[in-house]
């Protein structure tokens, strides 16, 4: 599909609107739909305003607000495609957008896998997933909120922190020639915080993320991270090889939130996955790890509200992935079901694994030696086949020896697999909403594994 971008003009007011309402955005679809000369016209409008303030070194560095709106208007001719982006909704600029798609469409080669645009589709009105003081929330008390998580560090000389707090409202609309109309508005916060010793030993992370300002306690993630930090100073290297895990939420989402990619059942049937099955297909239905594990996306989730259809307009629904262990659902994108006689399922924007009732502290209770990991970053895919990465654990890494936290140790690399991690479960703690810095949103247990594979040492703090 060919694109081009046409950045002329800013986007239109939107009156009092902090993002464009449904019927703005039903407004300039219907103009876009009446104005096509092609066989078919889709047009997606996506609406944001963004409120930051980042901090360094015990002081606020910098603040922002970003306000974005763009229509891609996507024309269809025959088997070929082309889509035009925009940030400017007047009449006019809305005219020369469409033109200009098709003018590109013409032009483009056919596209054997094109689908008939999706008419009207049962869709589920998630309204709760919209804070109106989140929206509109003001400057003074996103730098009042920083200066409370900075106080703490301030007020000795042993600490130096540095985080990021972001406010956001989010509108999608997405309609087409066909009939169909999709609007969803939400909002969200999210404050991470990471917390370094001068002496350049320690460093310690912790974050929180919620549809709603008011949610977030600053207080306490300040207080978690300089915590972790002053624990960890000093550390001491040990021997890498398999270790007992108890992964934080945090970072049990940093790995297992890499899973939906490898979900998609075309990739399976074609043997390039995990779950694609020898001699041909895929694992649906088979075990793949641990019984206790259930993997699932839930837009109606009320801790973590999302959009309840995906980029094409595709109602999304509950969705288990993995159900007591058995790979029970796959992705299956809609030219992939066209072709196998499937159901499309859309794509998920969150996920949820299933929690248990063992605590963090009866864990380490429990545990002769082990490691506790508070995060993990630098992840890169090793091999797609066994879904497996390299990463490094960050922000806090200890030791359990005896059924206690007995040191920080350095950090480590390793290379592991979600489908390994979740095969090798041992207990299931508490979940909550992970501050991911990735697409979508998690809720994710702390969580207990044997045999998580440590390969080397890292200097890095």
């Amino acid at each position: 599909m060919s694109m081009i971008f046409d950045p002329r003009a800013p986007r239109s007011l939107f009156a009092d609107d902090v993002v464009i309402s449904r019927a703005e955005a039903q407004r300039v679809i219907e103009s876009v739909v009446k104005r096509s000369r092609a066989d078919a016209v889709q047009a997606v409008i996506r609406s944001s305003r963004t409120r930051n303030v980042r901090f360094a070194a015990n002081q606020l560095s910098t603040a922002g607000v970003v306000e974005d709106t763009t229509l891609v208007v996507m024309s269809i001719i025959g088997r070929k495609h082309a889509a035009v982006t925009t940030n400017d909704l007047s009449p006019e600029s809305i005219e020369r957008t469409v033109r200009k798609a098709e003018a590109i469409a013409r032009l483009s080669p056919d596209d054997a896998e094109m689908l008939p645009v999706l008419g009207q589709q049962n869709l589920a009105d998630l309204g709760a997933a919209w804070d109106d003081a989140t929206a509109n929330l003001e400057a003074s008390a996103v730098t009042a909120a920083a200066n409370t998580a900075l106080a703490p560090a301030r007020k000795g000389t042993t600490l130096t922190v540095a985080g990021f707090l972001v406010t956001g409202a989010d509108a999608i609309a997405i309609g087409t020639s066909a009939g169909l109309f999709a609007y969803h508005r939400g909002t969200n916060a999210n404050f991470t915080l990471t917390v370094r010793t001068v002496d350049g030993t320690g460093s310690g992370w912790a974050g929180e993320d919620a549809p709603a300002w008011g949610a977030l306690d600053f207080a306490r993630v300040s207080a978690h991270a300089i915590e972790k930090a002053e624990r960890s100073r000093n550390p001491v290297a040990i021997e890498p090889g398999r270790y007992t895990v108890i992964l934080e939420p945090q970072a049990v989402g940093d790995l297992v939130g890499l899973m939906p990619r490898y979900f998609n059942a075309r990739s399976a049937d074609e043997g390039r996955s995990p779950f694609a099955k020898t001699g041909g297909g895929n694992k649906l239905g088979e075990m793949i790890v641990n019984a206790m594990i259930t993997l699932s996306s839930e837009p109606a989730n009320p801790l973590v509200l999302a959009q309840p259809f995906d980029g094409d307009g595709m109602p999304l629904t509950k969705q288990s992935w993995i159900s007591n262990g058995a790979l029970s659902a796959m992705l299956v994108p809609r030219a992939w079901a066209a072709r196998r006689n499937l159901v499309a399922t859309g794509t998920p924007n969150n996920l949820i694994l299933g929690g248990g009732t063992t605590t963090r502290e009866q864990m380490i209770a429990n545990t002769q030696r082990g490691v506790l990991v508070t995060r993990l970053w630098y992840l890169r895919e090793t091999d797609p086949r066994t879904m497996s990465y390299t990463g490094l654990t960050r922000d806090g890494t200890f030791l359990i020896e005896n059924g206690k936290i007995s040191k920080s140790i350095k950090n480590m690399r390793f290379n592991e697999s979600p489908l390994f991690l979740l095969n090798n479960v041992e207990s299931l703690g508490p979940v909550r909403r992970t501050a991911s810095d990735g697409p979508g949103t998690q809720i994710m247990p702390v969580l207990k594994a044997r045999d998580f594979n440590f390969t080397s040492l890292s200097d890095a703090v």
